[in-house]
Parts: structure tokens; sequence; C-alpha cells
């Protein structure tokens, strides 16, 4: 609006100016000019501001500084004291086996070691329930695996054995081993003597025999005349009870 209202103020003053120069003097007599010098006008309203101009170029890149010398070492810092043990950590899996070693050399030779067997190692026990009024023969045999050769068997039979029917009798009980009795210490016997009446009693007969080689050993218990001399008895094994044969390989005794 301002632009306008400037636009015809200018467009006055060139008419009047017009008019004044170009009329004769004559007509300048008869026409006295409207137009009259002013005081000078107040500046107009500063016009808008352009639109801004498109962005330049990017300029070039700056030239490298100059490498100076290199700086002194910094010192050391201040030693704290440590910090807390951290927690346990989760355990991991297993790891994969490794490869097997190489096979390392034969060693040497050791000495010849001592018999060293527990009483619980190697033991056994036979058992049965049997009448049997045999006067001579095998009663009942039992087999043992022996594992050592340097060892000794303890045995013991434990059963009810009768002599009757005769007078100044002896019947002998006694254990064999393969067929052979004992010769180191010494047999493993009792000598049963009977002067008169009937005797049913539970007997017992024990001891150890060495000297007998590793591998299946038949430990039999026998009935049989005795070595007095008397005459055999009529005897009887198993009278209305268990008889049992015990068999325990054990150590050598002392010397």
């Amino acid at each position: 609006m301002a632009a306008m209202i400037y636009v015809l103020i200018l467009s006055f003053i060139t008419l009047c100016s017009a008019t004044a120069n170009n009329g004769s003097s004559k007509s300048r007599d008869k026409f006295q000019p409207f137009c009259f010098g002013g005081h000078p006008g107040t500046n107009g309203l500063p016009g808008m501001h352009g639109m801004p101009g498109s962005a330049g170029a990017p300029g070039r890149d700056g030239r490298d500084g100059v490498k100076r010398d290199q700086g002194n070492p910094g010192k050391n810092g201040l030693q704290r004291p440590p910090g807390a043990n951290g927690m346990k950590g989760v355990k991991g899996e297993p790891g994969i086996q490794g490869p097997a070693g190489q096979k390392g050399d034969q060693g040497d030779k050791g000495d010849n070691g001592s018999a060293r067997l527990a009483s619980y190692m190697n033991w056994k026990e036979c058992v049965w329930k049997k009448r049997d009024d045999k006067d001579s023969g095998e009663i009942y045999h039992c087999t043992f695996m022996k594992k050592y050769t340097g060892t000794a068997l303890h045995v013991y039979f434990a059963g009810n054995f009768k002599t009757t029917s005769c007078s100044g009798c002896c019947s002998r009980l006694y254990f064999t081993f393969n067929g052979n009795e004992c010769s180191s210490p010494g047999t493993i016997d009792g000598a049963f003597y009977q002067e008169t009446n009937v005797n049913h009693r539970h007997r017992h007969i024990e001891g150890h025999c060495h000297n007998i080689k590793k591998g299946t050993v038949r430990v039999g218990l026998s009935v049989g005349k005795c070595v007095t001399g008397d005459k055999l008895a009529d005897s009887l094994t198993g009278w209305h009870s268990m008889s049992r044969i015990f068999i325990e390989e054990v150590p050598k005794p002392q010397q």
C-alpha cells in the first residue's frame, strides 16, 4: 500500500514540472500553476527482504598441521587396595575328552610281596540235613576254590554224631583234602570212644592245613576206625539236626 502512494506522489510531481516548462509566457500570465514546492517527504518504509540465495559449494579441506615432538610419558597412577572378590562363576560344562596318551615304558619288576588275605575275602560253608548211619567212609564233601598257593585252609565240622551198640569201641571223624589227610601241621580229626550206653552229642572238629596248592580243593568229612586199635563203633551222623562244613582261606601263621 505504501508503495502505491509513493508512486502516485511521484507521478503528480512529474506532471507539474512538465506544465511549468512547456507552457508559453502568455499562458503563464493567465494560469498560475498549482504545483508548489513542498517540504521534503519522510523516508518511505523499508522494502521487504529478498529470498535467500542457494547454498554455495562446500569449501576444500584445510591443510594438515605441522607434526610436533612426542610428549613426555605420563606418571604412574596411585596404587589402590585390591577390590573385593567377585562372585563365584557358574560351573561350566565338561570339556571334550582328550586323546589317549602314549604308552609308557615298562616299569621295573617289583619285589615279591607277602600274601595278605583278609578272612572275609574267600570262604565257604556247606550245610546239609541228612541222617547217615555210615560207620566207615566219606560222609560229605564240599568243593572250594583256593586263590593262592602260599595260604592255609581253616576248616571245621559242626553237627550231631552218635556211637552205640557196643562197649569199648571207638569211631574217628577226620578231614581229607583232595582225598588225603592233612600233613602240615597235622591231621584234623576227633576220636569218640564208647564204653557203655548211647551217646547223642554235638561234635566239633576244627583245624588248619598248609601246603595246599591253589585251585579246586575237595574237602571231605569221613568216619572210620580209631588209631587206638579199639573195635569200630556203630555210628550215626546228623540225628535230627543240621550238619555243616566251614572252609576259609587265610594267611599262613607266623613262624
